[in-house]
Order: structure tokens, then C-alpha cells, then sequence
């Protein structure tokens, strides 16, 4: 179960990021709303745990239980659809023996093991049509339990996630190029069909969260968010306003900032640690992200490489929609910033998965 492992196959570099830029996370979240810090810190006492443990642990083992984990993934999921709790109008939490988390956090890192052991055994059949359409049906089924919730923004990432591993799985590039094709103007028929007034593709606040970051000055109540968070970053300028503030002009003192704590935790890096802080937190999340690929490179096998592939497509992907979200590149989604906000599930969940990349990173390849 846990093997002997050489020290200087360890890297330090990427367990150094991870608690670094969830250091800073759990400062900020501190100044944003004081009350959950604590929680925060014992997330991260969780998530060190976790993530020594299964940097140890042999993740080979852990891969020869794909199917279980997958069924069990949709056992959690389904549940939470059955009697998970609500708030602000979705139903993304269980309570489990008295303990609540997010099974939709949780779903992304047992994806990238379930798949990544999936497409090592069938490597060689993952570019047949028999291949191709059983993998659909596997990531559509946990997809549509997550949109379901209601999660879109979760879904769009699983889903980014997702090709990213079927990319580096090796499918081959003439899908990849025949996909392109058909996916560009599909796209651009979506985007039409959502822009009629009768759509009924997205729900009733997907689409004005749409319209509110397209029109902001003809929907002021819902791009309020958004514009008040452009302004906290902007006013941030160079050095920021400092942690804690007590500034009369801080859009967050003045609570001009809803979830400042979560989803737009961005809007506090660069209001009270500024560019400088801002650019932090930026470069350590595009450092995890590469580590993670560095590991991919000198992986033993194809399941290793996925796996952190896997995990790099998350903490990517994740990162740039959240702060374009806080930043007015995109609309409105509620995804949290991997390692910053606040969120226990995800914190742990993100552990866990570093973990397994560090156990990646111990097995390198012999050449």
C-alpha cells in the first residue's frame, strides 16, 4: 500500500504553492468575513492531511477501484438531488452523519481518477466510434446530475476538465479537428438561439446574468455585483488599501460586495493587496497549474499523466473563469478560486487531488 519513495522525487515546489496561495486565501477571507477564518484553517488542517496521506499512498491502488468510485460518485450525486439542502436557490449540499459538503466538489477529482483509469485500459480503442460512445454516456450521466442541481458554472468546468483528459489521452487529432468544426458554428447557433426572447435553454436568472454582464446600465440590481467588484479591484491600485481596513472607501467595507468571502474573493485581493497582491495569487495558480504538467511529463504510465493533466485543467480552467467573472470578462457563474475562497469541500477536494499528483510525481518513469 505505501511504498518506499526516494525524497528527492518529492516536490516541495508544488506543496510550497499550495500552502502559500491557500496562506493568502485564508488572510483575505479573514478581512472579508471574519466569522468563517477559523473554518478555513481547519480546512486546510484536513486538506494537509489528505494530501500527505495520498501523496504516500500508491494511486495505482486507488485506480484499480475506477468503477467504484465512479458508481459511487452518482450514488452522491443522485443523493444530494434526493435530499441534499438548498441555498440561494440550488440544492448543492448533503449532510452526511452530521458532516455537510458539496458532492459536486468532490465529483471533479473522482472523475479524473475514474477516467484516467478508464482511458489507460482502453488506450487503444479510445479513438473508435464503440469507445467514443460509451465515454459520452459515462461523463454524461455525473454531468447531467450536476447541471440538474441547478450547477452550470460546475458543469462547464467538469466538462473543460473532461476533454482536457481526453485530450492528453491520445484521441486522435482528426476527431479533434472534425469536433472543432462542427462545435464552432453550433456555438454560434447557440449564442443566436439564446438571444431570442423565447428561449428556453437556460433558466429565467441564468439568462439576465447574461444580459446584466452585457447590459449592465440596463439591468443595474443584477450587474451591480459585478461592477461594484471592477470597481474594488480598480480602487486597489498598486499595494492595495491593507487587510482589515477600516477605510470608509473600501467597496467591501461599505458591503457593496455580495460573497466576498467565496465567490468573489478576487475583489478583496485586489482592493486591499492590489496589483502587486493580485499578481500573486495569479502567478502561484499558473505555477500549480504548470507543476502539475511538469509532473504529467514524467509520469510511469498514462494514467499518472492524466491524473495531472486532470488536476492542471482544473485549477486552470476554475481560476480563469473566476477571476473573469470578477473582473467583467464573463458573466456571472459562482465558482469559488481554487485555494483562495472560501469552501471546504473544494479546499479538501483540491488537496486530495494535489496529493495524487505528488504520488504521480513520486513514481517517475525510468529511462
Amino acid at each position: 500500500m505505501f511504498k518506499m519513495y526516494s525524497i528527492k522525487n518529492y516536490r516541495f515546489r508544488l506543496l510550497f504553492y499550495v500552502v502559500a496561495l491557500t496562506v493568502i486565501g485564508i488572510f483575505v477571507i479573514g478581512s472579508a468575513r471574519q466569522s468563517v477564518q477559523s473554518r478555513q484553517i481547519a480546512g486546510m488542517i484536513v486538506g494537509m492531511a489528505a494530501l500527505l496521506v495520498f501523496s504516500l499512498f500508491d494511486y495505482s491502488l486507488l485506480l484499480k477501484l475506477s468503477w467504484l468510485i465512479y458508481f459511487g460518485n452518482l450514488g452522491l450525486l443522485t443523493l444530494v438531488l434526493l435530499m441534499g439542502s438548498s441555498s440561494h436557490g440550488a440544492g448543492r449540499w448533503l449532510r452526511i452523519a452530521g458532516i455537510q459538503f458539496q458532492p459536486s466538489e468532490l465529483s471533479k477529482v473522482l472523475l479524473i481518477l475514474f477516467f484516467s483509469a478508464f482511458f489507460m485500459k482502453y488506450q487503444e480503442q479510445i479513438s473508435t466510434l464503440r469507445a467514443l460512445i460509451i465515454t459520452a454516456i459515462l461523463i454524461a450521466i455525473p454531468l447531467a446530475l450536476i447541471l440538474k442541481q441547478p450547477d452550470l458554472s460546475t458543469t462547464i468546468v467538469t466538462t473543460l476538465m473532461f476533454l482536457t483528459i481526453l485530450f492528453a489521452a491520445g484521441i486522435n487529432y482528426r476527431i479533434v479537428a472534425g469536433a472543432i468544426a462542427v462545435c464552432i458554428p453550433a456555438a454560434i447557433v447557440l449564442l443566436y438561439l439564446l438571444m431570442q426572447p423565447d428561449q428556453t435553454i437556460l433558466q429565467g436568472y441564468q439568462m439576465i446574468r447574461i444580459l446584466a454582464w452585457r447590459y449592465p446600465k440596463q439591468y443595474p440590481q443584477q450587474a451591480y455585483q459585478q461592477q461594484n467588484s471592477i470597481m474594488a479591484i480598480g480602487s486597489g491600485q498598486l499595494w492595495g488599501k491593507g487587510l482589515n481596513n477600516d477605510s470608509i472607501s473600501s467597496v467591501k467595507n461599505g458591503n457593496f460586495i455580495s460573497e466576498p468571502h467565496t465567490d468573489f474573493i478576487f475583489s478583496i485581493v485586489g482592493e486591499e493587496l492590489g496589483f502587486v497582491g493580485s499578481a500573486a495569487v495569479i502567478v502561484l495558480l499558473i505555477l500549480i497549474a504548470l507543476e502539475c504538467i511538469f509532473i504529467a511529463r514524467k509520469a510511469k504510465d498514462l494514467s499518472g499523466r492524466l491524473i495531472c493533466c486532470g488536476m492542471a485543467a482544473w485549477v486552470g480552467f476554475q481560476s480563469f473563469i473566476n477571476i473573469s467573472v470578477t473582473t467583467g470578462l464573463l458573466p456571472n457563474t459562482g465558482l469559488t478560486l481554487p485555494f483562495v475562497s472560501y469552501g471546504l469541500t473544494s479546499l479538501v477536494a483540491l488537496y486530495m487531488g494535489i496529493g495524487i499528483v505528488l504520488n504521480v510525481g513520486l513514481q517517475q518513469k525510468k529511462y
